[in-house]
């Protein structure tokens, strides 16, 4: 079903592609990265339609779905990991499960359409190149007193971390796993904010005088922005002082602990995402065409 862009129209001119995020009522710039990453979707042509959607906040995902008329709909949550959320909240309300369900097709015709949810970006392979990214470039902006190389550093993924489940650490420690098969850095580290092990613990262990910290947060909300660097040593004080006046709440590099760490922001607007969420729809597009061929 897939042609090439250019070739004939769109690649996927039956499909509207819906990137389904979070939100916050509390927080507006915490819906940027879907409309960035829509925006740069909308603009190589390849889908009848790109919209961003959000779970809190407007525009809304029962309005944007509903306004869908293609005969497919994709929807791709940008999510971090997989669980109770992702898993049976959204589609539950998506219609795809009923309470209680286990298991649920994620492929279901609606009326005169085809409803596609897929996989969260978070765990998909592709996300270790986002996250590698991420850790090159704050490195390579901030070269004081020089730039070290990968070998030279040990690199810390950060998530949030719960006790209740394990789903919420799961994606971490698989790309912790990937990154550590690829051999290039000296160490890599997964770290927690509400769960073993705690951030400042895997900083101090850290085999390497020369540490990379990348949060591994679609957003930069306020884990990112306040509550990691006051666990990374900053002062609660200097934080809100630098937030207050629209400055970095991070200054890379900062000496702490013995270290010399680099903090990178949120994974959000790594333009490398961009082809995480791309591929998410296209891997789905292309399971339902094997399947309706079968």
């Amino acid at each position: 079903m897939e042609a090439a862009a250019g070739q004939g129209g769109a690649a996927f001119a039956d499909t509207t592609l819906l990137v389904l995020a979070h939100g916050s009522r509390a927080n507006e710039g915490s819906a940027e990265p879907a409309r960035w990453h829509a925006a740069r979707l909308r603009e190589r042509g390849l889908f009848a339609s790109v919209r961003e959607c959000f779970w809190q906040q407007e525009p809304g995902w029962a309005e944007v779905l509903a306004a869908s008329t293609t005969p497919r709909v994709v929807v791709v949550p940008l999510f971090i990991g997989e669980g109770y959320f992702v898993d049976d909240v959204i589609p539950r309300a998506l219609g795809l499960k009923s309470e209680g369900d286990v298991e649920y097709a994620r492929v279901q015709v609606r009326g005169a359409s085809v409803l596609i949810y897929t996989r969260p970006v978070g765990t998909h392979p592709g996300m270790t190149g986002v996250l590698l990214a991420r850790a090159q470039d704050v490195v390579m902006r901030h070269p004081f007193p020089w730039a070290p190389r990968p070998e030279e550093l040990t690199l810390i993924a950060v998530g949030h971390g719960t006790g209740r489940t394990s789903a919420s650490r799961s994606a971490v420690e698989r790309q912790v796993e990937r990154i550590r098969a690829r051999g290039a850095y000296a160490e890599v580290c997964g770290a927690f904010m509400e769960d073993d092990p705690r951030i400042g613990d895997v900083v101090a262990a850290a085999r390497c005088r020369q540490v990379v910290v990348v949060p591994y947060f679609i957003s930069d909300g306020l884990h990112v922005v306040e509550d990691i660097p006051v666990l990374l040593g900053e002062s609660a004080a200097t934080v809100r002082g630098r937030l207050e006046a629209g400055r970095s709440t991070w200054r890379n590099p900062t000496e702490r602990q013995g270290k010399r760490i680099w903090y990178a922001p949120g994974i959000g607007f790594e333009p490398l995402l961009t082809e995480v969420i791309l591929e998410r729809a296209r891997e789905a597009l292309r399971m339902t065409d094997e399947g309706a061929r079968s």
